[in-house]
């Protein structure tokens, strides 16, 4: 499972689901921390006060509602616990994601969403016994206790954030046999506006970017392309003469 593609189809879900609020969305991403944790097992266990705190929720009522509502949207399988021993089971949907990583299609809306709705920033810790399946991060000392790091870690990673120089852009472009004057024109452009979008936000991801800079001047030059024709067409037809000509006609 591809943890990055789950939460891209996730954030996707979130946009277009408007059964969800803020504190859902808070728990599901607490409960994706804990899936990460467990290396992304089948179904794992949590403890109800460790995730209220972690999504901020200070109300068992609203926790049990969000976490039941979840289950009914089918973003999850839950599985309540009566022993006060044993945490209740979770069960994670499986969001639109294969096992071959995939880049994304750029839409600003969602980075915007995502940019919004993610709290989970820091690495997270491995607290489970591993399996086939690679953790975000994992740090455990020869003790056996988990060490939590203590590095404020909330700025974004910034080897995917822009391009280190246009070589990188042109090497993109050409991978993806588009047309190089695209790159460098597409690069000079963003470099100009210190790699922000229109709306003054930081581009997140600069390869998603380029290919919908690409689609979007390709649909431009295909409707100038059809917009010249029409005019052509317009132009020839006022040229147009008809061959039955009366010259018996007055002046």
């Amino acid at each position: 499972m591809n943890y990055i593609k789950q939460l891209n189809a996730a954030f996707e879900k979130f946009y277009y689901d408007d059964r969800l609020n803020p504190t859902h969305i808070s728990l599901y991403m607490a409960l994706f921390q804990e899936w990460n944790s467990s290396r992304f097992a089948k179904d794992f266990f949590v403890n109800r006060r460790d995730l209220m705190q972690v999504a901020k929720i200070g109300s068992k009522s609203t926790y049990h509602r969000c976490v039941t509502d979840l289950d009914n949207w089918e973003y999850l399988c839950y599985f309540p616990s009566n022993n006060p021993y044993k945490g209740s089971k979770i069960k994670m949907a499986i969001i639109g994601t294969g096992d071959e990583p995939a880049e994304d299609y750029y839409d600003p809306k969602l980075e915007h969403l995502a940019e919004r709705y993610h709290p989970i920033r820091e690495p997270v810790v491995n607290r489970y016994p591993p399996n086939n399946e690679q953790a975000v991060y994992s740090q455990r000392p020869s003790g056996g206790q988990v060490l939590v790091s203590t590095i404020n870690n909330t700025k974004p990673i910034k080897h995917n954030k822009q391009p280190n120089s246009l070589q990188i852009v042109l090497d993109f472009f050409n991978d993806k046999n588009f047309n190089p004057d695209d790159g460098k024109e597409f690069y000079e452009y963003y470099e100009d506006r210190q790699w922000q979008t229109s709306d003054g936000s930081d581009v997140r991801d600069w390869r998603a970017l380029a290919k919908y800079w690409v689609e979007q001047k390709s649909l431009m030059k295909e409707k100038n392309r059809l917009n010249k024709k029409q005019e052509v067409s317009h132009f020839r037809d006022n040229l147009r003469t008809t061959k039955n000509k009366d010259y018996g006609q007055p002046l």
